[in-house]
Parts: C-alpha cells; structure tokens; sequence
C-alpha cells in the first residue's frame, strides 16, 4: 500500500496516478493557513482489486485562495474508492473544490464514494462546491455528497452552559468535526493543527 502525507505548498504532489490491479493508496493532503494553491489529481484505476482511499483537509484563515480538483476514473472493474475532505474557512478565504468520480461501461461492482464539508467561520469565507458521478455501469455502488454551514450554536450553547469558555468550546466544535482526517495524520502534525484553530 502506498500510504503518504502531502502537505500541499510543502511537498510535491502528484498529477496523475495509475493504478494495476491489487494497487492500493492511502493519501492524506493538509493545506495549512496562508497557503494559496491549486492541486490537480487523476486516478485512474486500471486493474481489479484496487483500493483508493483519499482524505483532504484545509484551513484558511485570510484571503487564501485554494482550488481542489479531484478526478478519479473507475477503468476496470472490481475496485473501491473513497474521497473525504473537510475543510474550516475564515476572513475572505476561497475555496474551490471540483470532483469528479468516473464509471467505465464495463467497470462492475465498483464502490466509489466522495464527500466534501466545510465550516464557514465568516460571512466573506466562500466555498465552491462540485461533486459529480458519470457512471456507465449498472452494478456500482456510488456516492458523493457536500455540504457547507456554521458552527452550530445549539452544540456551542451548551458546552457553555457547562462552563466551557466560548474560544474552547469553539476549537472542540472544529477539533471535532476535522477529526475524521486528523486522526490519519500524526500527533505532531495534529497538534499544528489544532493549534491553528
């Protein structure tokens, strides 16, 4: 398995990628405040049995501006993919995520599933969200989703009944709801995470 951190500005990642039957990837990409980028990546899975497994996370605190275009072609059949990327934008940050998930004709039983969150912690934060499906195939299992919102100020409310101050209750709020990428990464890269929150 090929298992990788990419800390996007910092590191080298790359355009495209072909997978042979069996392969597998495990990817996680972090793009960390003051980083303006555009990251472009095609899959494309040509063999049975492979496994692609891809997490994103962003933050974006000033007037960044992040484009995201994720394509990942199904060319064989018998294979899974997974797309997660969660991202928290603040000031006038942009952001603009654009996914694609491809089904070939032939391409049976495939399991392809993608889904991009984000907080907006400003009313000038803007997230441009696109996922879409192009399945040629009948026996597939597929998905994507997105969504977009506020931190929610029922769940704020009562941790600060509790006596939890706001500034914590608010980092717990995004500690939370990043964690399904966070934990794929390690402890000192977590921590200059959440530091940043």
């Amino acid at each position: 398995m090929d298992k990788r951190i990419f800390i996007i500005g910092r590191d080298n990642v790359p355009e495209r990628l072909s997978l042979k039957a069996g392969q597998s990837i495990f990817w996680t990409l972090v793009a960390l405040p003051g980083v303006s980028a555009e990251l472009s990546l095609e899959v494309d899975i040509e063999g049975e049995g492979c496994e692609v497994d891809i997490a994103g996370l962003y933050l974006c605190k000033d007037s960044e501006n992040l484009s995201l275009n994720m394509n990942v072609r199904h060319n064989a059949p018998g294979s899974v993919s997974r797309q997660v990327f969660k991202g928290i934008l603040d000031g006038k940050a942009k952001v603009n995520f654009d996914g694609l998930i491809y089904v070939r004709k032939d391409s049976q039983r495939t399991k392809a599933a993608q889904q991009s969150k984000t907080i907006l912690l400003s009313s000038e934060a803007v997230i441009s969200t696109r996922p879409q499906l192009e399945i040629y195939a009948d026996d597939v299992e597929c998905s994507h989703g997105a969504a977009s919102g506020f931190l929610n100020t029922d769940e704020l409310f009562y941790m600060r009944s509790r006596g939890i101050p706001e500034d914590q209750a608010r980092r717990m709020q995004m500690t939370s709801f990043l964690s399904t990428v966070l934990q794929r990464l390690p402890q000192s890269l977590q921590e200059e995470i959440t530091d940043c929150l």
